[in-house]
């Protein structure tokens, strides 16, 4: 399982213009099950997806298309976890 961690680079404005090209990007990949989770920090700096995957290699692939880190506004944060506990239910995403 992976955490990105996302940080924005430029202004909000020039992310607020990728929203809906990034959006479509989360649902996309929420079809497929790799996420899990996502949202805004706050205060809105950037973002997190909680990602379930184990290939690193995969997950980076993915990210690359997001349409944030192509249009340069947001930088990532990969960080890669084995939960070992959790909410009964949750375990289907580990």
């Amino acid at each position: 399982m992976f955490i990105a961690l996302l940080t924005y680079v430029r202004p909000l404005d020039e992310v607020d213009a990728l929203i809906p090209a990034h959006l479509a990007f989360l649902d996309a990949h929420y079809a497929t099950g790799l996420f899990v989770a996502s949202g805004r920090k706050v205060p809105r700096t950037g973002g997190v997806i909680l990602i379930a995957g184990e290939d690193r290699a995969r997950v980076l692939a993915v990210l690359e298309q997001d349409p944030f880190r192509r249009g340069g506004v947001a930088e990532y944060e990969l960080v890669e976890f084995c939960p070992t506990k959790m909410q009964a239910g949750f375990e289907a995403f580990s």
